[in-house]
C-alpha cells in the first residue's frame, strides 16, 4: 500500500510558507505522495449536493489555488509524487490547463499525477461561468485536447467546443508520453470513463460493497476497450474524523480511531499499486497537530498488520 497526505492549503493551513514547511516534513515521514484539492468558494447557504445536507465546513472558504499550491509543494520536496484529488477540469480552457500542468511536471522533475474530476457544486460552475449541463462531454473533449498537446508535435484539435489550429506547443512534459491521468467520480458513467481512457481512479473511502460495484464498471470498460484492468491505479481518499474512542463499525469509512480507519483502508486496498490519501485538514487545527497525526497514520499503516 502506498500512503499519501493532503497538501496543506485550507483554513489555518492556507499559507504558502507554512504549507511548504509542512510538505517537507510530510516527505521526511516517508510518505509516497502529496495531493491538492480544488475549491472556488463556500456558499453561506447549504449547497445542493453536499454530503450530509448541511453547510460546508467553514475552513473551505479559505483556500490556496491548487495548481500554485502544488508548485509550492514541488519546490519544497524532492521525492514524493505530487497530484490533484481532484482538480475540477472544466473551469479553464484545456489548452491553458495543459500549459499549467506541463509546467508543474517540469518544476517537479517528472513527479506529477494529473487527477481530474467534474466537481459537484453548481454554485462553483455558475461563478466560473461554465455550463453545468454537458459536463461529461466537456471532460471527454478536455482529455482529447490534453492528449493532443502532450502527445503530438505539431498540435491540432478540432472539436465541438474547442479548436486548436496546427501549432507548436512546447515544452512537452518530462514524463512521456504524458503524465499519468487519474479521474474521479462515483457514478457508472464516471467509472466507465476511468476504465476506457484513464490511468486510474481517484476514489474515496466507502463501504466495501459499494466500492466493489463501482470498480466492476471500470474493469468491464477497460476490458471492452482492450486495456488491462490490472494496470489501473486506485487512490482512496479519506477525510477522517479522528476519535479517541472506537466508533460503530458501520462508520469507520469516515470516522473512528486511527487504527479503525487504517483497518478499513487496508481492507479497501486489494492490490500493491493501491494508494490511500489521508486528508487531515478538517480534523486538525495546527501544523504540529497535523504532522503528529500524519505520523500516527504512517506508523499504523506501515507497521505489522494487527491480528
Amino acid at each position: 500500500m502506498r500512503i499519501g497526505f493532503s497538501v496543506p492549503q485550507f483554513g489555518p493551513f492556507a499559507d504558502p510558507g507554512r504549507s511548504a514547511a509542512m510538505c517537507a516534513a510530510l516527505e521526511a515521514l516517508g510518505c509516497h505522495s502529496l495531493w491538492v484539492a480544488d475549491r472556488l468558494l463556500a456558499p453561506l447557504a447549504a449547497p445542493d449536493g453536499y454530503l450530509g445536507g448541511g453547510p460546508m465546513p467553514v475552513r473551505y472558504a479559505t483556500h490556496l489555488d491548487p495548481l500554485l499550491a502544488l508548485g509550492v509543494a514541488a519546490t519544497a520536496t524532492e521525492r514524493v509524487r505530487l497530484g490533484s484529488s481532484t482538480l475540477n477540469a472544466l473551469w479553464q480552457p484545456p489548452l491553458v490547463l495543459a500549459r499549467a500542468l506541463t509546467t508543474l511536471d517540469l518544476i517537479s522533475r517528472g513527479r506529477l499525477d494529473v487527477g481530474l474530476g467534474l466537481g459537484w457544486m453548481r454554485e462553483e460552475y455558475e461563478a466560473a461561468g461554465v455550463p453545468w449541463q454537458g459536463r461529461g462531454a466537456r471532460l471527454e473533449e478536455t482529455l482529447d485536447v490534453l492528449d493532443a498537446v502532450w502527445r503530438s508535435d505539431p498540435v491540432v484539435h478540432t472539436g465541438r467546443l474547442w479548436t486548436v489550429p496546427e501549432s507548436t506547443v512546447l515544452p512537452k512534459p518530462l514524463q512521456g508520453p504524458r503524465p499519468p491521468v487519474l479521474l474521479g467520480g462515483f457514478t457508472p458513467p464516471a467509472l466507465e470513463r476511468v476504465g476506457r481512457r484513464a490511468d486510474g481512479w481517484l476514489a474515496a473511502s466507502m463501504p466495501l460493497p459499494y466500492l466493489e460495484g463501482l470498480w466492476a464498471v471500470a474493469v468491464e470498460a477497460a476490458e471492452r476497450a482492450g486495456r488491462d484492468p490490472a494496470g489501473l491505479r486506485r487512490v482512496f481518499r479519506v477525510n477522517p474524523e479522528v476519535t479517541v474512542a472506537e466508533v460503530d463499525p458501520s462508520e469507520v469509512h469516515h470516522r473512528g480511531t486511527v487504527r479503525q480507519i487504517c483497518d478499513h483502508l487496508r481492507v479497501m486496498c486489494g492490490a500493491g499499486s493501491d494508494e490511500v490519501l489521508v486528508d487531515l485538514q478538517l480534523t486538525t487545527d495546527s501544523p504540529g497537530e497535523f504532522l503528529d497525526l500524519a505520523a500516527a497514520f504512517m506508523a499504523e499503516l506501515t507497521g505489522p498488520v494487527p491480528n
